[in-house]
C-alpha cells in the first residue's frame, strides 16, 4: 500500500491501520527522498513499478515449510518456503483475491512453476530440480516460459543442507536476518514479512499471555513465540496453546524473528529435535515437520506428561523486556504525533514542563542521543521566521522533514539495537 493510500485509511480511521506504521513508511519516504536528493542514490533508490526476475541458472532447492498469507485489502493465498543447495531462501507464492477462503485453500493448491506435477502441501515437504531458474532480488522464484522444473526427493530437517539452520547460533542467525541494528537497515514494514528465515531447538516454558515462553536449549536466551498471523480461523496460535500444554518438550522451530518485539519469533513451522526422547511425534508422511498455518497439532502428536523425565522449571515470567522498558517510547510518540497532527502537534508537545518530561528520562537512560535529536525537533517544529517588515511567515518544510527524519531514523537504530541485544 503507497503513502497516499495509507494517508487516506489513517483519516477515514480504516480497519487496520496502525499509526506506527504510517510513521514507519514516512520515515521511508523521507529516507528515500533524502537520497535522491543528496546526488548519490543509484536507480534502484526511485523504486520500481514491478518486481524484477534475473536468470539464476539451474537450483535444486528443498522444501522447508508453507505459510498462509492474508492482507487486509482482501488478498489471500499461500507462500512455500525453500532452501537452495547452496543455503539460499527462496520461496513460491501464490497471492490473488479472495482473502481468508483463499489463504486456507491455496495451501493444497497447484504450484505453477515449470510444469512441475506439485501442489505447495508437497512441495513444502519436497523439492525440485528447476532449470532456466529466474529469481527476483528477495529470492522469489518466477514462473517464467523458459523455466523447467522437475520434482525431487524433499530432506528432512535433520539432513543437510537444512540441518545447518539449526545448528548456527540463534543471536548470529538473528544479526544475519534483521541487521546488527547500528546503522537503521535492516528489516522493517511491509519489508519484515521477507526477512530470513531462522531455525532453532528450544525447550517449552510455558504460555504466558498471547504467547509460548521457551528456552534455547544449550543454556540460550528466553524466546516468546507468538503467532504468526493471529486470525482465529488460521491455525497458528491453537498450535502454539497446544504445544504450551507440555512443558519441557522439546521443539525444533522455524520461524521468522519479529524485528519489532524483543527476543520474539514468528514460528511458521516445528517439528521433533533428533535425539531428543520427550519431544513431538509426527506423521510419517509430514516429513519430520508441521506447518503451523495449516497443519493442527493433535494430542497424539505429543508425549504424554508422564514420560517427561527431567524436574519442572519454575512459574513462567515476563522477564525483563528491554524494549518496553526504555523511555524510547517518548520518542516515538512525539514522532507518530508529527504524523497525525503536524508539525504545530510537535511544536505544542514541546513546550514548557513537556520537553523536561520528553528528554529528561532519555538522558537518565543513556539516551543522549535521541534527547538531542528530539529537542532539535521540537525547535524546528516550533520556529516561525520573520520577514523584513517583522511579520510572522511561515517557515521551510525541509528544515522540519529533516529533523524528523533525523529523530526517526535514530530511534529506529536504537530499537533495533535493543531487539538484537535481546536475543543474547
Amino acid at each position: 500500500m503507497c503513502i497516499l493510500d495509507r494517508l487516506r485509511a489513517a483519516r477515514e480511521r480504516g480497519d487496520g491501520q496502525r499509526l506506527g506504521e504510517l510513521a514507519g513508511a514516512f520515515r521511508e519516504l523521507l529516507a528515500g527522498a533524502a537520497l535522491l536528493a543528496s546526488g548519490s542514490a543509484g536507480a534502484v533508490a526511485a523504486g520500481t513499478a514491478r518486481r524484477a526476475y534475473e536468470q539464476g541458472g539451474s537450483l535444486r532447492v528443498y522444501g522447508l515449510c508453507r505459510e498462509p498469507v492474508l492482507s487486509a485489502t482482501g488478498y489471500g493465498g499461500v507462500a512455500t518456503h525453500l532452501l537452495g543447495a547452496e543455503g539460499s531462501f527462496y520461496s513460491v507464492s501464490d497471492v490473488r483475491p479472495g482473502g481468508l477462503a483463499r489463504a486456507k485453500g491455496a495451501g493444497s493448491a497447484s504450484v505453477a512453476l515449470g510444469g512441475a506435477v506439485l501442489d505447495h502441501a508437497g512441495l513444502a515437504r519436497g523439492g525440485l530440480r528447476i532449470v532456466g531458474a529466474t529469481v527476483s532480488a528477495d529470492g522469489r522464484l518466477g514462473a517464467g516460459r523458459g523455466v523447467s522444473a522437475t520434482p525431487v526427493r524433499g530432506v528432512d530437517w535433520s539432513e543437510e543442507p537444512v540441518a545447518a539452520l539449526f545448528a548456527r547460533p540463534v543471536r548470529e542467525a538473528m544479526v544475519s536476518a534483521l541487521g546488527d541494528g547500528t546503522d537503521g537497515s535492516g528489516v522493517s514494514g511491509a519489508d519484515a514479512s521477507e526477512a530470513a528465515l531462522l531455525g532453532s531447538d528450544v525447550e517449552v516454558v510455558g504460555a504466558l499471555g498471547d504467547h509460548l515462553v521457551v528456552r534455547v536449549v544449550d543454556g540460550g536466551p528466553v524466546l516468546r513465540l507468538r503467532p504468526a498471523h493471529p486470525h482465529p480461523e488460521l491455525p497458528h496460535a491453537a498450535n502454539l496453546r497446544r504445544l504450551a500444554e507440555r512443558p519441557g518438550l522439546a521443539v525444533r522451530v522455524l520461524g521468522r524473528p519479529d524485528p519489532e518485539r524483543a527476543a520474539t519469533l514468528r514460528p511458521l513451522a516445528v517439528g521433533p529435535v533428533p535425539g531428543a526422547s520427550y519431544t513431538l511425534r509426527l506423521p510419517e508422511e509430514w516429513l519430520g515437520r508441521a506447518d503451523l498455518g495449516y497443519d493442527r497439532l493433535q494430542g497424539g502428536h505429543l508425549p504424554a506428561a508422564a514420560e517427561r523425565t527431567g524436574p519442572v522449571g519454575p512459574p513462567v515470567t515476563a522477564g525483563p523486556d528491554p524494549l518496553a522498558d526504555a523511555p524510547l517510547w517518548r520518542v516515538r510518540r512525539l514522532l507518530e504525533t508529527g504524523v497525525a497532527g503536524g508539525r504545530r502537534a510537535v511544536a505544542e508537545a514541546g513546550r514548557g514542563t513537556d520537553t523536561a518530561a520528553l528528554v529528561a528520562p532519555l538522558r537518565r537512560a543513556g539516551l543522549g542521543g535521541a534527547a538531542r535529536l528530539a529537542e532539535a525537533l521540537t525547535a524546528e517544529a516550533d520556529r516561525r521566521p520573520r520577514d523584513v517588515f517583522g511579520r510572522l511567515t511561515d517557515a521551510s518544510a525541509d528544515g522540519y522533514a529533516r529533523a524528523w527524519l533525523a529523530s526517526a531514523v535514530h530511534l529506529a537504530a536504537a530499537e533495533r539495537s535493543l531487539v538484537v541485544a535481546s536475543w543474547s
